[in-house]
């Protein structure tokens, strides 16, 4: 088993160490919450600020650029922080980025530019990235390997928990002040009325600055168990880099189709269910159907969890992967409520993706594991590139057609969970 120590002592214990790893567990969650809050909240940010700056819609999905962006430039860094000051710290480091990230959304509030909003939103993503590549193998390391899917899936469900909140947070606290400044303004007003929207953002992004800030001083001072390594999985093969791993480099490849496919299907459902051939919704009412795609994605977590002890991790997700191509299929292949529903539908089974291709792709890196981590994060990217991507299909082909991108994306996770995810014989060995 892995070496436990007590982060903030000097002697090694062995005394009750599944409670340790539960109580760190239990402390993990809020930091999961937190970045799919965050992660949600561009949602919101995108359509306010079009507004604020008077964008268009290439200049305004420069935020979800910015922000996945994030993690193709920090996360080979974070994992080499991480692997010289440990999880703990890596965690309280990446808590303390977020918060600079979130209060300078005050500074560019105030000077309304654009680039100042793209610029915090950077900072802030870094301090995301730092966190991810610090908590997801600290979650897959505290306990037995193999329920390692298991605890991942659990702590990601408060991610979609998060997910689905975020939108009321921004819509109560930023949306509803801009429309309400907006309704019956006189020209001569307007120039008012874009300061108050810039301002907008300053107090809810100020009160998220204080809750990192919180989480980071409570994980400073809590004694979390400090995992040193896998003993029983190390890899034997000679060098330095966890890059020579074939099943993580191709875990790589999974999370960035994945992470790809989900903000592509994010990004496009307003959109399509606004479509007269589909529901005709208008975009308003189009968006409260979203919470269903966040939703399903939440509770399809929670039973994971408990699935996923009993059910080979592989298995489960080339299940999962072959349903979603099957509910694509029926999306682009069928018209109205029956195409809206089976869109919808697909965020139950995206549930467990991510944290079963993550766990999956770090099995048996030993002392590579933060480094395996900060690759694993660097391939989230793909949320910036194939939505673009998707993008251009939909100019070209229509909407509607544009949605057989995301099956190639699921044929290839299909893959990974039956062949890929195996670690090559000669890289992995047992120790007794």
């Amino acid at each position: 088993m892995a070496s436990i120590t007590t982060s903030n002592a000097a002697t090694t214990t062995s005394s009750s160490p599944a409670a340790n790893y539960k109580f760190a567990l239990i402390a993990l969650t809020s930091l999961f919450f937190m970045w799919g809050f965050i992660t949600c909240l561009n949602d919101i940010l995108v359509p306010h600020l079009k507004n604020v700056f008077q964008l268009n819609y290439t200049q305004s999905m420069l935020i979800q650029l910015c922000f996945f962006g994030a993690y193709f430039i920090a996360s080979l860094p974070s994992g080499a922080i991480v692997r010289r000051i440990g999880y703990k710290w890596g965690i309280v480091l990446g808590l303390v980025v977020a918060a600079i990230g979130c209060a300078l959304f005050v500074p560019a509030a105030s000077y309304r530019v654009y680039g100042l909003f793209l610029g915090a939103l950077f900072v802030l993503a870094s301090g995301v990235t730092l966190l991810q590549v610090a908590a997801n193998p600290y979650v897959t390391v505290l306990g037995p390997p193999d329920t390692a899917a298991s605890r991942l899936t659990m702590t990601q469900a408060f991610n979609a928990l998060g997910t689905t909140l975020a939108p009321m947070f921004g819509a109560l606290l930023i949306l509803s002040a801009t429309t309400a400044a907006v309704a019956g303004a006189t020209p001569e007003q307007l120039d008012a009325i874009k300061i108050a929207e810039a301002g907008a953002v300053k107090f809810p992004y100020m009160l998220l600055a204080a809750a990192f800030l919180v989480l980071a001083a409570v994980f400073a001072a809590l004694k979390l168990p400090q995992v040193e390594g896998d003993e029983e999985i190390e890899p034997i093969v000679g060098g330095g880099s966890a890059w020579q791993f074939r099943h993580l480099v191709l875990g790589a490849v999974g999370i960035f189709v994945y992470v790809g496919a989900e903000v592509s299907i994010g990004s496009f459902l307003v959109n399509f269910m606004s479509q007269p051939e589909i529901a005709g919704f208008s975009e308003a009412d189009a968006a409260h159907y979203v919470s269903y795609f966040w939703g399903g994605a939440m509770v399809g977590r929670f039973i994971g969890a408990v699935a996923m002890r009993y059910v080979d991790d592989g298995k489960a997700l080339a299940f999962n992967a072959a349903a979603v191509i099957a509910l694509l299929l029926v999306t682009v292949f069928t018209t109205g409520h029956v195409a809206m529903w089976s869109i919808l539908a697909i965020g139950l089974f995206n549930s467990i993706m991510f944290p079963t291709i993550f766990s999956l792709g770090l099995y048996g890196l030993g002392r590579f594991t933060s480094q395996g981590s900060g690759i694993l994060c660097l391939a989230i990217v793909g949320g910036a590139i194939l939505p673009v991507i998707q993008g251009v299909l939909a100019d070209t082909i229509g909407i509607h057609l544009a949605f057989l991108m995301p099956i190639i994306c699921y044929t290839y996770i299909v893959f990974y969970g039956l062949k890929g995810h195996r670690p090559m014989a000669h890289q992995i060995a047992r120790h007794a």
